[in-house]
């Protein structure tokens, strides 16, 4: 397996090479626009002074162009007849057309420099050909002669050459090495990253990550321990989940075992058998409850996608749930109010948002004395329904509320039990909400009452 190390320093050579040849190539492209234009004409004004020294003095011209040529040019002078004197570093190819010649001994300059071909990977400064250079008509001696000229590149910037090369092979090697080096800072947090997902799969989740760092690895690592806190948190739910299930199945179970047990006794009178009867019937039916809550909960938690959406009048399933409770709120003389306008309506299943409402006036119902209220208002603002279920009971403590929606809570456990409640109506009451898009939210005091708080997208 390749390492990230290793990957690194490919792309590193890749981008190096890439960068060079691309460097190259508009340097390449600047010069046949712009440079080689500029260095004929310099070209032909220097020509242009050496033949005006040389026709001054005829008899200097092989000292005078020596001596040229020792400065830094490569040189040539041709009668066109076969005669041709070179002066400097010899020329790499003799290319130079006879046309060519012909033309500056008829009076005319050659720029051969300005007319050097483009070529992507030739650069004409450095093309040591006869062909690449400027002529001019000279006459020396009663002689018509053509002088043509370029710089000798390896004389005039020999040594210059070679410190740039030198400057671009190490600037190459140093950032090569540097940024290998640079790179296990990026690459560090990374591997501590691999080994972090090792340890959640193990099941540990404390975890050491880089925490000062305000880049995209910071913020990696930031919402890596959200998301190893969050899967903690839902371990830890399954586990009291799974604790709390067998907990609830086992107390009616001892129940049912112990008075099934008592009613083997022959002895045991009439009425007692009955009342004993009666305890396990309670208790195997507490026990279906909780198995159908149970199922209901775990559908619940897969049904994201399968809602039979419909128009839902919130009012009239509300006066549905109160006339099929009715007998439990007329049976505890509670006075309850109904104030929902008719227009409010919502898009969801309405079998889910009827378990909803018969769920929290139910609760309302049971936690509220004797004589007491309830109030049922809902209004819409801001796209949305609010619907608020409140009542004259005893209240939550503040303690109790944040955890009132999780399964198997109770703020009151031996009341709740004693009810015949499994802790799980809520649960299921704010799921239900969440898959339509909306929100719970529970207020109370104690000895004030209680008022839950639906929001669901208004349709």
């Amino acid at each position: 397996m390749k390492s990230l190390y290793f990957r690194v320093f490919l792309m590193t050579i890749a981008v190096v090479l890439v960068s060079s040849l691309l460097g190259f190539l508009f340097s390449n492209l600047y010069y046949h626009a712009k440079l080689k234009p500029f260095n004929d004409a310099k070209l032909v004004n220097i020509a242009d002074e050496m033949k005006r020294f040389v026709e001054a003095n005829p008899d200097e011209l092989d000292a005078y162009l020596n001596n040229a040529a020792a400065l830094g040019y490569e040189m040539m002078v041709t009668d066109g007849a076969g005669d041709e004197r070179f002066y400097g570093s010899p020329f790499r190819e003799r290319d130079l057309p006879d046309r060519a010649v012909s033309s500056v001994l008829a009076g005319e300059t050659y720029h051969g420099v300005a007319r050097f071909p483009n070529k992507p990977f030739i650069t004409g400064f450095f093309d040591n050909t006869l062909s690449n250079t400027v002529g001019v008509p000279l006459a020396a001696g009663g002689e018509r002669l053509a002088l043509f000229v370029r710089p000798d590149v390896v004389l005039q910037f020999g040594e210059l050459r070679s410190f740039f090369a030198a400057i671009a092979v190490l600037t190459v090697v140093f950032s090569v090495l540097l940024f290998l080096v640079s790179t296990r800072y990026l690459v560090k947090p990374i591997e501590r990253l691999t080994e972090a997902t090792k340890r959640i799969a193990q099941g540990q989740y404390e975890l050491k990550l880089p925490d000062r760092r305000k880049d995209e690895i910071g913020q990696l690592a930031a919402h890596f321990r959200l998301m190893s806190g969050e899967l903690e948190r839902v371990d830890r739910s399954r586990q009291q989940f799974v604790a709390d299930v067998s907990h609830e199945i086992q107390t009616p179970l001892t129940s049912i075992r112990g008075f099934a047990a008592a009613l083997a006794d022959p002895e045991l009178p009439a009425q007692t058998r009955s009342e004993y009867i009666g305890v396990i019937a309670e208790e195997s039916e507490r026990l279906s409850k909780l198995s159908r809550q149970l199922l209901t909960l775990s559908s619940l938690e897969q049904a994201a996608d399968g809602l039979n959406r419909r128009a839902v009048h919130v009012r009239a399933q509300l006066r549905q749930a109160l006339h099929v409770l009715e007998w439990q709120w007329r049976d505890k003389e509670l006075a309850v109010a109904l104030s929902v306008p008719e227009e409010l309506t919502v898009s969801g299943d309405e079998l889910l948002l009827d378990q909803v409402w018969m769920n929290l006036l139910s609760n309302a119902i049971k936690h509220t004395p004797p004589g007491g209220s309830i109030e049922i208002r809902g209004e819409r603002h801001a796209g949305e329904v609010a619907i608020v279920v409140a009542d004259s009971g005893e209240g939550i403590e503040e303690k109790h509320l944040s955890r009132l929606f999780d399964r198997f809570y109770r703020a009151d456990p031996s009341r709740e039990r004693a009810s015949g409640g499994t802790g799980l109506g809520l649960a299921i009451v704010k799921r239900i909400v969440l898959l339509h898009g909306g929100s719970i939210e529970a207020a109370s005091k104690p000895g004030e009452g209680s008022a839950f708080t639906v929001r669901l997208p208004h349709l």
